[in-house]
């Protein structure tokens, strides 16, 4: 289906991921609930109805990003770059004598980002995937995030080693640092004022192995317009000797960029799932 559908013009796709978006929101009880739940959390100053109408926009970019996930896995990479408006210092990677980072938080546009760093950019890109529960939908993911070429995925069970060779190599690691994995290698560190378990890893890794570590932001543009892709400066202050320090400067950035588009973020996603001992479930 996404095949078929990956051939009609981004602004008829638009208007197709919008509608399932809407239709998402009225039926998708149990991810509207977390995505309302989420905002609760992290805009109290926000009235009822202004949740509500953010997470209803949210819902319409979810559609979007789910149906155009076809453009991604299908497009001529002529087609990608045409669609994939990239802002900033794409080429770090390729003349820096240390690996590098890229910090790509969970936006709508997050796998656009990823197809970025393959498209406009020569240096070999990694990253780490969760392995789906459903085999055939594992391999399209694989199929779909590694057809550009120059590129390595490692499943997040079996990382490791494998992982630290490559940088140590000089690949350029794609590293998504703002989901709950449970308390492993990680800490309770605010994000909107809420204690959420946060991965150490992004301080720890960058520290050991000497990496450069600069920000990703992907952006869904409205009515077909296309991607628009901000590689920022390389972070001067990440990492130090704190890492739990370093996550909490990283979760304020984080932040700071979801102000600035709240209805892109993963809404849907339980960020406060694990709770600190004690403390009853947020959801």
């Amino acid at each position: 289906m996404l095949w078929l559908f990956h051939w009609l013009p981004l602004g008829a796709q638009a208007l197709c991921g919008d509608a399932v978006g809407r239709l998402g929101y009225r039926f998708v009880r149990s991810r509207r609930k977390i995505a309302l739940r989420n905002l609760e959390l992290c805009f109290p100053e926000h009235s009822d109805e202004q949740r509500v109408e953010l997470a209803r926009r949210h819902f319409r970019w979810l559609g979007r990003s789910l149906l155009e996930r076809g453009l991604l896995w299908y497009a001529s990479p002529a087609r990608l770059r045409r669609l994939i408006h990239v802002e900033g210092d794409v080429h770090l990677a390729e003349r820096s004598e240390r690996p590098v980072m890229w910090l790509a938080p969970h936006f709508m546009g997050l796998d656009v980002a990823g197809a970025s760093v393959l498209l406009f950019q020569n240096r070999k890109g990694i990253s780490i995937y969760q392995t789906q529960s459903n085999a055939v939908l594992d391999r399209a993911l694989r199929r779909g995030r590694l057809r550009l070429g120059n590129a390595e995925i490692f499943s997040r069970d079996e990382a490791g080693r494998a992982l630290v060779r490559a940088i140590r190599r000089g690949d350029g690691f794609f590293n998504l640092p703002d989901m709950d994995f449970g308390t492993r290698d990680a800490a309770f560190v605010p994000f909107f004022g809420v204690p959420a378990v946060t991965l150490l890893a992004p301080s720890r890794m960058a520290r050991a192995l000497n990496m450069i570590v600069q920000p990703v932001v992907a952006e869904i543009l409205p009515r077909g317009a296309g991607y628009r892709v901000r590689y920022e400066a390389p972070w001067t202050d990440f990492p130090t000797e704190d890492a739990v320090a370093d996550s909490a400067r990283m979760n304020r950035w984080i932040e700071s960029e979801i102000r600035r588009n709240p209805a892109q973020y993963l809404w849907v996603h339980r960020r406060f799932k694990t709770r600190p001992p004690g403390e009853p479930s947020l959801y």
